[in-house]
């Protein structure tokens, strides 16, 4: 009797989380990004078996250590990538904050192990460098804040994230690490930009950058020997760069065949920061064009879906990651073919390194929850509501 008088009511019917997240997703950027994965495992059976019976390790040691952390990162990225933006703003801003403390205490509690730098916390049985955590919940945040200072009564935003941005430079210029200050100066730029960032602003980070660069080259020794030997006409070959690009030019187009590589002997971080001069010698530039095609499908689909998101705080924070994603590995192979300075910088999800891969994945969960498909319709729908 119900029913007929006031009707039967609609049942709503929920799509379940994995189906809607499968639908919703950008597969091509996880189909990328598990590729990379799977050539770092390929490259690391090469490149870190000097490494490990220097140390007396099994040869696939470091091998199996980065599909532990790679399965972690991987993980990590696959059930980030299903929050909502709203969801990954309240967990970068809790990162953030625990990433900030550890690095105010690193320079009493870190370790150097011997590399001139205290980047590192030693956890016994692996190490940890905050820095590379920094980098996604640090964008999220100034997303956030940005976002807000340009709603009705919003809090001064781009001014906090400026005095925040130099406070982090500072504790970063205290290890010293300048590529991740580098990094995060230009996902702060990138973010700013995006905003509508006046034009002289941007000048005047330019220069600010210039400036900042004088002084560190002036002030700090061994920055002031890597830019030194790269601006210089010749190349030492006994030096890390040296055997880099001796590496590349041996390669040629198909590389000297698998296993047949000789710069893994030399280079210490060969399995880490120069992973890629590996892939040049041993497979050539026909697999690195295949890493730089990676790296680059992941940019230009983001891009590609951040361009229709209406969401201001998605657009600045998907915007951010994915920039400061694509720059990493281009300062990463750039340094290797000697077309940057030397910087001790991995290569996203391919480089061995447990704080690299788990962070990476991190970054990417941020920015697959940012380019998801919402049920908004394109920016362009509401530009053509407005008019009509």
């Amino acid at each position: 009797m119900t029913e007929m008088v006031y009707g039967t009511v609609p049942q709503r019917t929920v799509e379940p989380i994995l189906p809607r997240w499968w639908r919703t997703v950008d597969r091509w950027t996880i189909l990328c990004v598990f590729t990379l994965f799977g050539i770092g495992l390929l490259l690391g059976l090469a490149a870190s078996a000097p490494l490990a019976e220097k140390h007396g390790f099994a040869p696939t040691h470091y091998v199996e250590r980065q599909a532990v952390f790679g399965a972690m990162g991987l993980s990590a990225m696959s059930i980030l990538s299903m929050f909502p933006p709203d969801l990954v703003r309240r967990l970068a801003t809790l990162g953030f904050a625990a990433v900030f403390v550890a690095l105010v205490l690193l320079p009493f509690f870190g370790e150097s192990f011997g590399k001139g730098a205290t980047r590192w916390y030693s956890l016994g049985f692996a190490t940890v460098q905050p820095s590379e955590f920094l980098k996604p919940v640090y964008v999220v945040f100034c997303a956030w804040l940005i976002a807000a200072s340009q709603s009705v009564a919003g809090p001064p935003g781009k001014m906090l994230t400026l005095v925040l941005t130099g406070m982090i430079l500072g504790l970063l210029a205290l290890q010293p690490d300048f590529g991740q200050s580098a990094l995060i100066l230009y996902s702060w730029g990138v973010m700013y930009f995006v905003a509508g960032a006046p034009m002289v602003v941007l000048i005047g980070l330019a220069f600010t950058m210039i400036g900042v660069g004088f002084v560190a080259y002036h002030s700090h020794d061994y920055f002031a020997e890597r830019i030194n030997g790269f601006l210089s006409s010749e190349v030492d070959p006994n030096t890390q760069i040296g055997y880099a690009s001796n590496a590349i030019r041996e390669g040629g187009f198909f590389g000297v065949g698998v296993g047949e590589g000789e710069v893994k002997w030399s280079l210490p971080d060969a399995h880490t920061d120069f992973i890629i001069a590996v892939a040049a010698e041993e497979y050539g530039l026909v697999l690195v064009l295949v890493i730089i095609a990676l790296y680059a499908t992941i940019m230009l689909r983001s891009i590609a879906r951040l361009m229709r998101e209406r969401d201001q705080f998605v657009l600045l924070a998907g915007s951010g990651l994915a920039c400061i994603f694509a720059v990493q590995a281009m300062i990463n192979m750039g340094v290797a073919a000697r077309l940057l300075p030397a910087k001790g910088m991995t290569l996203p999800f391919v480089s061995y390194g447990g704080s690299s891969l788990l962070a990476g994945g991190i970054t990417l969960g941020f920015l697959l929850a940012m380019t998801r498909t919402c049920p908004q319709g394109a920016i362009r729908d509401a530009f053509r509501g407005a008019r009509q």
